[in-house]
């Protein structure tokens, strides 16, 4: 089987007039997939190829939480905001959804009260479980009871906590495992209290006092990820500068404990990098991570595959320097696997970083992520902004796009991009199992009014054209197609700014398009034979 890639081709005085939508196509880009989001204050999350063209979109009641995935299945999964009046920082969740292709709730179930609740982001596992972060609330009597120092602890202190949920009829689950903070501290404030100790002799354990803040939101969860291979959960600690490594093979009794598991430590942290501050291994100068989002292993069948990424968002750099930027580091482990321990926690460098040419070019304050494709390239989403844009292995931008949706729905080309925030934006490459057995018609991109640009339809598969006769080409009324090996399913006519004109389907070898009543211009004739898709330009001409 053959791919073609079709060549895409912009009217650059158009494209440059645009402010929301596509804004860059260059070669290079890694146009075999599609990019899915969920604008942080709506209630829809979006499907869209590389030509900013709108694939598949699935609504909910709620908005987002604020991670999405298409899963193996085809399942979206995601996050809810059910507006949790207690816990009300950003992030805030209390509700993961699963909503069939057609945008049907299969599944539902609330983590939201007075003394919990689901935030930022969620992984499913590979035996379809579900990790969750969940906020854990402490009384100031808990805090202070357990060594947090009086003058950092205000009426509550939020804690983090990770459960495993087993999904089960349509709004239930079992908590299969969990994992709390909690259970893991250290402090040398007071050593009348529970855990004391030499915070810079247990870097697996976490200091209850730090950082020095009265913050509610003490530590702000805000990514986690799964390592099969490993059977390890990495979590991104926002407010510590740091991301965290445990043993996902624990029983919930060895979680939280100091021993079990594969790695023998039980649920104290097997790894830790970012800020050796946080652990009394450092300074202030040595913080690598600032604000950090969507750590993650880089999956297998990648470049790098193995290595950690993180976008690094630069929050609290001094304000002379405030960049962002994309890193990937290589944690050092022995011959039998575990992470070398020497203190501070290696890499004292990171393998791979990305900055804007102008630093200061990027720099997104939260939310944000980077995800490697498999071509090297690196999809990069700049959250506040609501822009993806890909970067080559040269770091070259070859591909740019702005989010066109804000709180009250699509906005109209040419308008200023505004409250169009995404937490981070994802690509699935057209063989991606979840599409299996769906349709993937590109129509009309999502923003309102969109500018005529010419883009062709990318990653369809290739029929010989000799196997399937189209005449004639140019056409006045009428378009005639037939096919020489097999059936025809479904023809789609789209127009220069991928509208769909016509759709006919019904397998059958010969389709007749009535072209009377379309104006005369530029077309793309779009056919799948032998579940194979190929497109052709198409010129009405009368």
């Amino acid at each position: 089987m053959k791919k073609f890639l079709l060549t895409l081709l912009f009217l650059p005085s158009l494209l440059n007039a645009q402010t929301i939508g596509l804004i860059q196509h260059s070669n290079g880009s890694n146009d075999d997939g599609y990019v899915l989001f969920a604008p942080i204050t709506y209630t829809t999350t979006y499907l869209i190829n590389k030509c900013g063209r709108l694939v598949h979109s699935w609504n909910s009641s709620y908005k987002p939480s604020q991670s999405v995935y298409i899963l193996a299945d085809g399942t979206l999964l995601r996050p809810g905001n059910t507006g949790n009046s207690i816990f009300t920082a950003g992030g805030t969740g209390g509700i993961i959804e699963k909503l069939a292709w057609d945008g049907t709730v299969q599944w539902n179930y609330t983590i939201s009260d007075t003394t919990q609740c689901q935030h930022h982001d969620i992984k499913q596992l590979p035996n379809g479980n579900i990790l969750a972060i969940v906020w854990e609330l402490k009384s100031s009597a808990d805090a202070i009871g357990a060594g947090r120092n009086p003058t950092l602890t205000g009426v509550t202190l939020w804690s983090e906590k990770i459960i495993e949920l087993h999904p089960s009829g349509t709004n239930t689950a079992t908590i299969v495992w969990e994992w709390h903070v909690w259970d893991h501290l250290v402090q040398d404030y007071d050593n009348t209290k529970p855990y004391y100790g030499t915070v810079a002799n247990n870097p697996q354990l976490i200091d209850l006092n730090y950082a020095a803040t009265t913050q509610t939101d003490w530590l702000h969860f805000n990514a986690i990820d799964y390592n099969p291979a490993l059977d390890q959960v990495m979590i991104s600690n926002h407010n510590f500068g740091e991301i965290w490594i445990i043993d996902h093979s624990t029983t919930t009794t060895q979680a939280a404990s100091h021993a079990g598991g594969t790695s023998g430590k039980g649920g104290d942290l097997l790894y830790r990098w970012g800020n050796p501050a946080a652990y009394d291994n450092g300074t202030a100068a040595d913080e690598k991570l600032w604000g950090q989002y969507n750590a993650h292993w880089i999956e297998s069948g990648l470049p790098d595959a193995g290595k950690i990424m993180i976008f690094n968002n630069g929050h609290g750099l001094p304000a002379a320097t405030n960049y962002s930027s994309v890193e990937i580091i290589d944690p050092p482990v022995n011959t039998s696997g575990a992470y070398i321990s020497t203190l501070p926690y290696l890499p004292a460098a990171s393998y791979w970083t990305y900055t804007a040419s102008i630093p200061t070019d990027l720099f997104a304050t939260n939310i944000s992520g980077a995800q490697q494709l498999a071509n090297g390239n690196v999809l990069i989403c700049d959250g506040p902004a609501g822009d993806f844009f890909e970067i080559d292995t040269a770091r070259n931008k070859v591909w740019d796009y702005i989010n066109p949706v804000k709180n009250t729905g699509p906005m109209t080309q040419g308008t200023a991009p505004a409250q169009n925030a995404v937490f981070r934006c994802s690509f699935y490459p057209s063989n991606y199992s979840g599409f299996s057995g769906q349709t993937l018609i590109a129509g009309a991109p999502i923003e309102i009014n969109p500018t005529a640009y010419t883009c062709d339809l990318t990653d369809v598969q290739h029929i010989e054209r000799a196997k399937i006769e189209i005449s004639p080409n140019p056409a006045t009324d009428h378009l005639f197609i037939k096919s020489i090996t097999g059936e025809i399913s479904d023809v789609i006519l789209y127009n220069a700014i991928g509208q769909v004109m016509i759709l006919q389907s019904g397998a059958t070898k010969t389709h007749e398009l009535d072209l009377q009543y379309l104006p005369s211009g530029l077309y793309y004739l779009s056919m799948n034979c032998n579940n194979r898709r190929t497109v052709d330009k198409i010129i009405v001409s009368k």
